[in-house]
């Protein structure tokens, strides 16, 4: 190996950085980016501007010194250059394919967690192999890793998690207590004092967390703080209590300007703590190439002197933090894991993301029966108290910078709020934590106090906790994999080895982009169901019908693939169709929640409600249910290896395919468009559809006779052309409500 190979590594270790930069601030945004949009406290542009200053003055604030491998995570004088350099570039090339994985599944983990556990995985792997060439005992590890550190980093996940869950949870609790959903009209009372409060926890959280490090803070300025910190923290919370009443009696509404600088203080310490996550390891690598050239055999000299703190310059800072910013802007990567923090913590009812399982299940038994316990020995009148304090209904409907928001101002500076008292605390006693595991977890903390989790969500909402802190544990133990199989390739393979590396991580981050962005527009189409508050029944009505519409393509659709894959006997197909049956089963929920919002608005007015809200419901579930009993008999008949349909039975199966198609799609179309239809032109196909239907059972019934078709495929054929031709009425039945419906809203008179 010659010195231009070390050049060329630290060129790729840079180049790395770059990339590093942009996949970790996508997922670390949801730190600071999840309240303000989830509240939508200001346009996007607002929001992201706010938490680009943050992030430049994160950056600027740093005092130019980046940690070498991570606060001891190995002792850097037991390795020379190349071997440091194959530990560095296994951790960077490591790191930007986990994160990108991260960020393509929309689930917010730890770049900390990440870098440290790279660190560890790289230098133990090749901590072995210099001890396996120079003949010794493995009983001689210790020599070159500091367990501690990472031991530390695992108790401290177990200790943010459930510390920041339980104090968020507390404190808006208390404060919903306090304020309650109709927020606005107690907060002329004591908002101010509370807005103090909250300005307080996140000015002294920029005096700790992110301004400890700038250059202007001597240590005699952090000694002074510390000494002072009730007198520092009095001073502001009565200059921000005075300040907040003063902009209430200006009708300003104070927690906007709570949110915002609470966002800015986020973005600041994400800037200047986490930076060294991206460019630590690269800048460490560049210190130690000068190093090592530096002295007579660079390719043996060991790097003793990287045991300090070196000092980065001031212009890579401003580069890495324009990057930065620059993400923040464009990522799409980076708007998935904030929707995911944001869906697992809305208020309302909606689509939910994740599954139930087992355990969800169980921990909401166990929560249930918790609170039946607890009930008993509450006085009933002090249960109704808190129940009314915490009565959703009465908050007010707000529609804010285009759309309503997924959770309101309150529960949003309660977030900032609390996530900045818990960063503080721990920093100032140098517990270990994660930033992204606390305000994750302070979100959902505050989600579950403000009964968002409620019986109809609770178990998905669970699902989703359960996997996304399940993702925090298996990103140490994949970063140590990922990192130490890299390190083993490098070490053997030298050049090569990189090579190869850098293109097996082009490869998967292009692979992971196409899939994020088929994601993406999957998503796009099934936003159209979102549950959204409504005054008027005919809103509600036009809301349904546009529904229904998407959902009648999306079931035409998965029908032909289902069918095309039962003919080839493709497994994997329909697998994926059969995931998708809860999708449609949502679908239908929310088209069924819809109607009933629709009743009880008609309700209300004193209009009489016609059966045909519940037809429709009913329409809906058999339409649904002849769609999932088809996908279910091909996964069946397909999964247990059987034998596939005659040529015949396929041929015939596809003429019904095709006109149960053109009924679907036609009938999507005429929903979709709000045009009254002829149903005598469909009630035609319908009707051919059965003459059809009743022509292949007679040649069906002969091949029972002669033995041709056994059981199985009769039950199967006869199955597919019952559900084709029920899923056909269920579609004219539809249509004819739509038609009386829609006749009526023209009219401008309410359904009846």
């Amino acid at each position: 190996m010659s010195t231009d190979f070390l050049l060329i590594g630290v060129g790729i270790l840079i180049v790395i950085a770059a990339i590093d930069l942009m996949v970790g601030v996508s997922n670390d945004a949801v730190n600071f980016l999840n309240s303000p949009i989830g509240s939508r406290v200001a346009p996007r542009a607002t929001i992201i501007f706010v938490a680009s200053l943050g992030i430049l003055a994160g950056v600027t604030f740093s005092s130019g010194m980046m940690e070498v491998a991570r606060k001891g995570i190995f002792h850097p004088e037991f390795f020379t250059m190349p071997e440091l350099l194959t530990v560095f570039l296994a951790v960077m090339i490591s790191d930007v394919i986990l994160l990108d994985l991260f960020n393509t599944y929309g689930l917010p983990t730890s770049t900390t967690v990440s870098v440290v556990f790279e660190l560890l995985g790289a230098a133990v792997a090749v901590s072995v192999w210099k001890i396996f060439e120079a003949g010794d005992s493995l009983a001689s590890l210790g020599q070159y890793i500091n367990s501690a550190k990472a031991i530390a980093i695992i108790l401290g996940i177990l200790l943010s998690v459930v510390v920041s869950f339980i104090c968020g949870a507390i404190f808006q609790f208390l404060t919903r207590l306090l304020f309650t959903f109709d927020y606005q009209r107690r907060v002329k009372r004591y908002g101010a004092l509370w807005g103090g409060v909250a300005l307080t926890s996140i000015t002294y959280f920029i005096l700790v967390k992110g301004a400890k490090g700038a250059s202007f803070m001597t240590s005699a300025n952090v000694a002074w703080i510390k000494s002072h910190t009730l007198l520092i923290m009095f001073g502001m919370f009565v200059a921000s209590a005075i300040l907040l009443q003063l902009l209430q009696a200006f009708k300003v509404n104070i927690f906007k300007p709570i949110i915002l600088i609470g966002t800015f203080a986020l973005a600041m310490a994400f800037a200047a703590n986490d930076l060294v996550n991206f460019i630590g390891v690269p800048m460490a690598g560049l210190h130690a190439y000068k190093a090592a050239m530096a002295t007579a055999d660079p390719l043996h000299a060991t790097m003793g002197a990287l045991a300090h703190k070196i000092p980065s310059e001031t212009l890579y800072l401003l580069i890495a933090g324009a990057i930065m910013v620059g993400t923040i802007y464009l990522s799409r990567k980076a708007r998935s894991v904030t929707e995911t923090t944001i869906q697992l913590s809305q208020q309302e009812e909606g689509v939910e993301r994740f599954e139930s399982i087992g355990l969800s299940r169980a921990i909401v038994r166990l929560v249930l029966h918790l609170f039946d316990s607890v009930r008993i020995i509450i006085p009933a009148s002090l249960r109704n108290w808190v129940a009314n304090r915490f009565d959703a209904e009465q908050a007010p409907s707000v529609e804010m910078h285009g759309g309503r928001p997924s959770f309101d101002l309150l529960r949003a500076s309660v977030n900032l709020m609390v996530a900045s008292v818990v960063i503080s605390y721990a920093t100032a006693n140098k517990l270990p934590l994660s930033t992204t595991y606390v305000t994750f977890m302070v979100a959902m903390g505050t989600s579950f106090a403000d009964r968002a989790w409620g019986r109809e969500s609770a178990v998905y909402r669970i699902t989703g906790v359960l996997t996304v802190v399940g993702g925090w544990f298996m990103t140490a133990v994949i970063a140590f994999i990922f990192a130490s199989v890299f390190a083993t390739v490098i070490f053997f393979a030298k050049g090569l080895g990189v090579l190869m590396l850098v293109i097996l991580a082009a490869l998967m981050i292009f692979n992971a982009h196409r899939k994020h962005r088929a994601m993406a527009e999957e998503a796009q189409k099934e936003h159209i169901f979102n549950l959204k508050s409504v005054e008027d029944a005919s809103s509600t009505l036009e809301t349904t019908f546009g529904h229904m519409s998407f959902l009648l393509r999306e079931i035409s659709d998965s029908l032909d693939t289902s069918l095309t894959a039962l003919f080839r006997g493709d497994f994997d197909t329909i697998g994926v169709q059969r995931k998708k049956l809860n999708r449609f089963q949502q679908w239908s929920g929310i088209i069924s929640a819809n109607i009933f919002k629709a009743m009880r608005l008609l309700d209300q007015k004193g209009v009489a409600v016609s059966h045909k809200y519940a037809q429709t419901v009913r329409r809906l579930q058999k339409l649904t249910d002849g769609h999932r009993d088809i996908v279910l008999r091909a996964y069946t008949h397909v999964g247990n290896h059987h034998k596939g349909l005659l040529p015949e039975q396929v041929e015939e199966l596809e003429r019904v395919r095709a006109q149960l198609r053109d009924i679907l799609q036609e009938v999507a179309e005429l929903i979709n468009r709000g045009r009254i239809a002829d149903l005598e032109q469909l009630t035609a196909k319908d009707q051919a559809l059965r003459a059809l239907a009743a022509e292949l059972n007679e040649k069906q019934v002969g091949r029972i006779k002669d033995n041709s078709s056994k059981t199985r495929l009769s039950i199967l054929y006869y199955g597919i052309i019952g559900n084709a031709m029920m899923i056909s009425k269920q579609n004219l039945e539809l249509l004819e409500i739509f038609n009386q419906s829609f006749s009526e809203v023209e009219k401008g008179d309410p359904p009846a």
